[in-house]
């Protein structure tokens, strides 16, 4: 177990699930400068652990997390100069990156409240388990920004199409978590209390799988979004014939072959 300013993660031998859990509930687990630092970092430190092969992100108490901290960033934000404001908004896009680097496949648990910052980092993720009461919104223009931040004009869309996404991105509103379902920004909604056991769930079944088939569809998902069809096409003709050379390919064939379950490594 490692521990952070804000947060910490634990990885599940048993399993090989880590969870990151942001941990501050008395402020709906908003970012700090430090928080944005340490959570780009740790992603890129899971990409190369061998140890793990799914990521849960969640968030202590009511919210997964309510965005940039008013004070500790928003306000300190006023008194940065062009220079040190482009520095933090880099920094911001490099955790997105990092999340989407990451080989292994990333599940969000939405426990609550969902916005600004913390809506974009759940929408980098994988794939969104969501309690009822997880309404989400990009909150960016209701304070004067851009909607398109940290990448969500680039993922939005892929998610929704782009109507919704113009619609999300420009208004700021709140979605419900039925409504979010409805329009495929969420997985999958349960009771509250129960999105971190779902989400659990999922990337145990997804850390028995093939890992480096995983990883393979992981990339070409982002990969492909600016290919034309020829070119995904060779892309996957040439990925997919890498993989059959890999052991993962023989053992699922000696599996079904003897009637048991594939063991990947």
């Amino acid at each position: 177990m490692k521990t952070a300013v804000s947060f910490g993660y634990a990885v599940d031998a048993a399993t090989s699930v880590a969870t990151i859990t942001l941990n501050r509930p008395e402020r709906m687990n908003a970012l700090t400068f430090e928080v944005y630092d340490e959570l780009r970092n740790m992603f890129r430190a899971l990409n190369e652990d061998a140890s793990v092969r799914a990521v849960v992100l969640t968030g202590a108490g009511a919210a997964f997390c309510s965005g940039g901290d008013v004070h500790d960033i928003i306000g300190r934000l006023l008194d940065r100069d062009s220079a040190g404001l482009f520095e933090f908004t880099r920094m911001t896009c490099d955790l997105v990156l990092a999340i989407r680097e990451c080989r292994r496949p990333v599940i969000a648990a939405l426990n609550g409240t969902t916005a600004g910052a913390g809506a974009v980092i759940a929408i980098a993720c994988d794939a969104r388990i969501a309690a009822r009461s997880a309404r989400i919104a990009f909150l960016f223009t209701k304070v004067g920004l851009s909607g398109a931040d940290m990448g969500a004009a680039w993922l939005l869309p892929r998610l929704i199409g782009h109507g919704r996404a113009s619609e999300l991105l420009m208004t700021g509103d709140f979605v419900t978590a039925d409504e979010a379902l409805r329009i495929g920004l969420y997985n999958r909604v349960v009771d509250d209390g129960q999105a971190l056991a779902a989400a659990t769930t999922l990337a145990q079944q997804l850390a028995r799988g093939p890992a480096e088939a995983l990883a393979a569809t992981k990339a070409a998902l982002d990969r492909e979004a600016i290919m034309d069809l020829p070119s995904a096409l060779a892309f996957e003709a040439e990925q997919q014939a890498l993989l059959m050379e890999r052991p993962d390919f023989r053992e699922a064939y000696d599996a079904f072959v003897a009637k048991r379950p594939a063991k990947f490594r």
